[in-house]
């Protein structure tokens, strides 16, 4: 899938991010089971909401973390693997 700035991330039903206790840091939570989390995916992820564009995601993460190289291309790249896991879907 081509994923540009304009699209829209949103998690799957059935799909959800929480913090978990017992694990110490965030997972998302599915009816398989679960994924834990590092704090750099748990970082972007807090950021879904179903209402910003992947480019207003990357635009907060870039003001959160200035001068971070290719801030940008990691931010999409890793919604490119978040998608392959099936754990988010994109609207135009």
């Amino acid at each position: 899938m081509e994923i540009n700035a304009s699209q829209t991330p949103q998690f799957r039903r059935g799909f959800r991010l929480q913090w978990e206790e017992a694990q110490n840091c965030h997972v998302i939570l599915y009816p398989e089971g679960m994924a834990r989390l590092n704090a750099s995916a748990a970082e972007i992820l807090l950021l879904v909401d179903g209402k910003r564009t992947l480019g207003d995601i990357v635009a907060e993460l870039n003001a959160r973390f200035p001068g971070v190289p290719d801030l940008g291309n990691d931010v999409t790249d890793f919604f490119g693997q978040a998608y392959e896991h099936k754990w988010i879907i994109f609207r135009d």
